[in-house]
């Protein structure tokens, strides 16, 4: 079950790990893959039941236990699953293979932050016709805002990584700290409190992890981004909203209260295992990842929300999660669309996705199944983690979207923030210069910028 686990987590981790640039001669296009007239139930019988093969490319490990139950159902149609690598690698080839004009798959999975840059280069098939746009109230809102944050759907949401905090209940303790902290100054408190009385780093702030300094923005309130689907982006990293975050963090890190390890590393995981961080403030795919990769600490771990910027609010950003896509060059679209919906709608196969790969759900049964929520894991002392998270999910900002480039995004952030972190400089100071990057290379490429 560990071993499984942490193979798992690795693989979903993919791209919420900062994965460089990707990005080549990107230029704003005026639409996205337009779709057909709406298609009619007599179309989808016949596409149902005629002999067909569907490419299918996704890195979720054992994924063909979710496409069985679809060829079961529909035995006219037959899938093949491919795995050409997670992160870098995935998108690389499935770039390639959209401008090559040949090659690429039927459905592939994509996270979120990059359905832009595919919407952008016509890539995508505008599922509307389908039926997509009346599946919406099946999952939590804020995810299919991420598919859907206009009239078209582009995706169907398979997984999401809604914030909290795991934290060492026994090194806590030995602080004095008997609850999880509820606030963030609460936080910057309990953090000198664990490293004068333990030693320990309450957390680490990884300097190339792009995704959960976005995911702090995300919980407060910043809107760093954001994409009209045509020509014009908004680039906000240098909000007072975003020093406000990039200031608490460089305090701490200055006051060396946390950590700035590189994170899914040896020295990382090994800091996880031997008491070096007494937290991790993650996603929901977490817990899975730290019951795998920490092991020996079973039952000292604990789950909580994040803490919060105002006392009492209950908010939460995202960190991670991803989709399934057609593409507009499929020539099996119906059939195709039918797969990524079955996969990620039907209630057994989102199950399976749940409790058998771990992906943390964003489809509304599942989080309310009792057989999902009310699970209890000796790892953190019988806690109904899946609950929590359930529960968080039901908090992370509805409204959040990307730029088409956040390839480039999490790029620079490397050579921008990560630097500073590194060295333990000035957060704040540094959102400019990656400001001053990311508008730079918007206008080279062609965009609009407000």
């Amino acid at each position: 079950m560990n071993k499984k686990a942490r193979r798992t987590a690795l693989a979903l981790i993919g791209g919420a790990v900062s994965i460089g640039l990707l990005l080549t001669g990107c230029s704003p296009s005026s639409d996205g893959g337009s779709a057909p007239g709406a298609v009619s139930q007599d179309d989808i019988d016949t596409a149902m039941t005629t002999p067909t093969k569907l490419t299918f490319w996704t890195w979720v490990p054992d994924i063909e236990n979710e496409v069985k139950l679809f060829e079961e159902k529909y035995p006219a149609i037959d899938v093949t699953v491919e795995n050409v690598g997670q992160g870098l690698p995935h998108y690389q080839k499935l770039r390639s293979a959209i401008e090559a004009g040949e090659g690429a798959p039927d459905v592939a999975q994509v996270e979120y932050q990059y359905i832009p840059s595919f919407v952008l280069n016509d890539s995508l098939l505008d599922l509307t016709s389908y039926g997509a746009d009346e599946l919406s109230a099946d999952y939590v809102d804020w995810a299919w805002n991420q598919v859907s944050p206009d009239a078209a759907v582009w995706a169907i949401p398979q997984d999401v990584g809604p914030m909290g905090h795991l934290y060492r209940e026994d090194i806590l303790a030995k602080a004095g700290i008997t609850e999880p902290p509820a606030t963030w100054d609460d936080y910057a408190t309990a953090a000198k409190a664990v490293k004068d009385s333990t030693g320990s780093y309450i957390s680490n702030l990884g300097a190339t992890q792009a995704g959960q300094m976005i995911g702090f923005f995300w919980q407060a309130g910043v809107k760093p981004f954001g994409y009209d689907g045509k020509e014009t982006v908004t680039i906000d990293v240098n909000s007072d909203g975003a020093k406000k975050v990039a200031s608490y963090w460089t305090s701490l890190i200055q006051q060396d209260l946390i950590s700035t390890d590189v994170d899914f590393q040896d020295q990382w995981y090994q800091g996880l295992a031997n008491g070096k961080y007494a937290g991790w403030l993650t996603a929901a795919w977490g817990p899975i990842f730290l019951q795998g990769t920490a092991e020996s600490t079973s039952g000292l771990w604990r789950a909580a929300t994040l803490p919060q910027w105002k006392k009492g609010e209950k908010v939460s950003g995202n960190w991670g999660g991803s989709s399934d896509a057609i593409l507009a060059s499929s020539k099996n679209p119906i059939a195709a669309y039918e797969l990524a919906k079955f996969i990620n709608n039907d209630h057994e196969s989102a199950m399976k996705l749940a409790t058998e790969q771990f992906l943390f759900p964003p489809q509304v049964s599942v989080l309310e199944d009792p057989a999902f929520v009310d699970q209890k894991s000796e790892f953190y002392g019988g806690q109904q983690v899946n609950s929590l998270f359930a529960d968080i999910s039901k908090t992370v900002d509805t409204d959040f979207q990307w730029v088409p480039f956040m390839d480039y995004v999490y790029s620079t952030y490397e050579e921008t923030i990560g630097s500073v972190i590194a060295d333990k400089g000035d957060l704040a100071a540094a959102l400019h210069a990656w400001q001053d990057q990311l508008v730079k290379y918007a206008k080279a490429q062609g965009f609009t910028v407000k």
